[in-house]
């Protein structure tokens, strides 16, 4: 008998189809072909040639920032043609197919130290960003001081965590170099062992250098590659030990005997420097390595030893204890620290979701970016996107049982538990993280934490999106716009990466309340007279990129608080000081207040002149609010060039 087919049959059967084809896409299948097994051998003249054009486009990024400081309006055309030349034919090189695994390595750090140069050069002679500053004062405190833990009331948790600075006064002492070239110096170092370790990892739980080439490649993708991590800061230093944990970890994991002793020797050594390091990476490789001791007991997999098992637990009860124990014996506030700023950051995610809520700073909107940099960002993170969504189901794959490779059966499998690399799946999930750290950075109060989470979620995205490009886009026929298009993509990423990292990647004149870009010859003058007819060590308080200039040429003990629960922006605001605050100032230890009046001049680029937290964001200072303390008896000017004032306050201490 024939059948009849409905219309409602009918209007099925493309619902059905187009289903199939969203699965098929997505689908766990594995196409892609080995090619590890037959690469070419080094190309010495394509590295060659690489380097060459690396150093021109370098040389345009150099003309970019000088063209940028004189006010032309050639600097951006310069500046980012020069990045286009660095990093185009690189990407496009590490991402073909049939390259030579110690080519691939070779590029990928020559990139990688392009992009540290990138951000160098962006201020070539001194520190420039703003938490450089911070870690410069507690590493001249170190070096003049030779001692440990001293305060530092602009960033008090660094105190506790003083590798960065140990390492780098090592330098300084062995060489007579500036911290400042020690510092250039160090973080040229700890990129090229970065990418090595990330490279190391990936090829170690892959078993392939093509995947291991674009996982890293797709990591230098993340906003914090090119500028946060690449800063004078403790998790520049944090994050490489995280990465070499990671990969002598997963390195380690088939040895025995005295071999797999010596590696968890190593580990333990590695554990102990992270956590006198970086509080937050030495957090995060405590969480890794907790799940990943779970994953591993909860896996079914009768090959697993049991020495095997104890090794990844004891792995994981160092990671967590070691961090505690510092902790406790520093006396430093983790949650203190962390704690208001994740609490504040989900309370304006939620407000921003359902509508409530919503602190008033958030409707001031966030600091802009040109058209072409915020388009290439959206660009980038859209193929970041398309790349998850096609790699994600393929990454389970990859570590589910050989016996199970039709249709949806390796995931099938994955949730009965069989899989062979506990590693392969934690990271997958980990870039389930992606999305909700690009939520985070759609808010202002909410931008720290997503950023910062950028940094290890990235982990996983590069794993799973260099998997669905091999298994997916490029598959096993690597040619056309297959081979092209994938290739181009990830050159796009990198990119995004760059106009992600930084509001304004150019060097050009003074703007008000911007940081790197208020960073200028007038301030930095004035902070090294105070040093020189003031001397070190006198109590400031003042604008957010006044104190750092103090801290850092002047050498002054900078505060951000007149006294306990006062910020120093109460001093500053309103064209009468209020008997509150005059209370505070008569109560306070402080010695000296600089004004700038720079900062009437326009608007602040951050959207605040001294904390991001003050509640008068967004409004602008008057020369009336700065000078009122003329009036104030008791207040000396002891300093003014005309447009930075310094007014002596110690006359009011006692005062009733």
């Amino acid at each position: 008998m024939t059948r009849v087919h409905s219309n409602a049959d009918i209007a099925v059967i493309p619902v059905r189809s187009w289903l199939q084809s969203c699965l098929a896409v997505i689908g766990p299948d594995l196409r892609g072909s080995s090619a590890d097994a037959t690469p070419e051998p080094a190309n010495p003249g394509w590295i060659a040639t690489l380097c060459l054009v690396v150093a021109m486009g370098l040389l345009l990024i150099v003309a970019g920032h000088g063209a940028g400081r004189r006010g032309d309006a050639v600097a951006p055309l310069l500046f980012w043609s020069g990045v286009v030349l660095a990093v185009v034919p690189t990407s496009l090189r590490i991402a073909w197919p049939n390259v030579a695994r110690s080519e691939r390595l070779f590029v990928l750090i020559l990139l990688a130290e392009a992009l540290l140069y990138l951000k160098t050069v962006y201020s070539p002679t001194g520190f420039a960003h703003h938490d450089e500053f911070l870690h410069w004062a507690s590493a001249e405190d170190l070096a003049t001081g030779h001692r440990l833990f001293l305060s530092n009331p602009l960033l008090p948790i660094a105190s506790a965590y003083p590798a960065l600075e140990i390492v780098t006064t090592a330098i300084v002492k062995l060489t007579g170099l500036s911290i400042f070239a020690a510092a250039s110096i160090l973080l040229a170092v700890l990129k090229g062992t970065l990418m090595a370790a990330l490279f190391l990892f990936y090829e170690r739980i892959t078993g392939s250098a093509r995947i291991a080439a674009l996982a890293c490649l797709t990591y230098m993708g993340c906003s914090t590659f090119v500028v946060f991590e690449s800063g004078f800061s403790y998790e520049s230093l944090g994050f490489v030990l995280c990465m070499l944990i990671l990969a002598v970890e997963a390195a380690s994991k088939d040895l025995v005997g005295r071999e797999k002793s010596a590696a968890l020797g190593l580990i333990a050594l590695l554990l102990a420097s992270l956590a006198v390091t970086h509080h937050l990476t030495a957090a995060f490789v405590a969480i890794y390595l907790g799940m990943l001791a779970a994953l591993e007991a909860l896996r079914r997999d009768v090959s697993l030893r049991l020495e095997a098992r104890i090794a990844m637990g004891l792995t994981a009860v160092l990671a967590i204890t070691l961090p505690l124990l510092w902790v406790m014996a520093s006396g430093s506030s983790f949650t203190g620290y962390v704690g208001p700023v994740i609490e504040t950051g989900f309370k304006t995610l939620m407000g921003k979701i359902f509508g409530t809520g919503i602190p008033p700073s958030e409707h001031l909107g966030a600091p802009s970016q040109p058209l072409g940099m915020r388009l290439t960002t959206l660009l980038a993170i859209l193929l970041l996107s398309l790349g998850l969504a096609t790699g994600f189901f393929r990454s389970l794959a990859m570590t589910a049982p050989p016996y199970l490779h039709a249709g949806w059966l390796p995931i099938h499998g994955i949730l009965k538990r069989r899989w062979r690399d506990s590693r392969v799946v934690l990271l997958t999930v980990l870039a389930c993280g992606f999305p909700i750290s690009i939520a985070f950075r759609l808010t202002v109060n909410g931008w720290q934490i997503g950023n910062r989470m950028g940094t290890f979620v990235f982990i996983g995205v590069g794993l799973v999106v260099a998997v669905g490009i091999i298994h997916f886009w490029q598959g096993r026929a690597s040619r056309g716009w297959r081979l092209i298009g994938p290739c181009a993509a990830l050159a796009v990423i990198v990119l995004g990466g760059v106009t992600a990292a930084s509001l304004e990647p150019i060097r050009g004149p003074y703007k008000v309340a911007s940081d790197s870009q208020s960073i200028e010859h007038m301030g930095i003058e004035t902070a090294r007279w105070t040093k020189e007819w003031l001397g070190p060590g006198n109590r400031f308080t003042g604008d957010r990129v006044n104190r750092l200039l103090l801290a850092g040429y002047g050498r002054q003990d900078v505060r951000t608080k007149i006294s306990e629960g006062i910020f120093a922006a109460r001093a500053f605001r309103h064209d009468k000081l209020g008997s509150d605050e005059l209370y505070a100032l008569a109560r306070s230890d402080l010695d000296y207040l600089v004004v700038d009046l720079r900062l009437t001049t326009a608007p602040p680029v951050l959207g605040f002149y001294f904390e991001p937290w003050e509640s008068e964001q967004g409004t602008r200072l008057t020369a009336a609010e700065l000078l009122k303390f003329n009036d104030v008896k008791g207040v000396t000017r002891t300093y003014d060039n005309g447009y930075l004032i310094i007014y002596n306050v110690r006359g009011l201490h006692g005062a009733p």
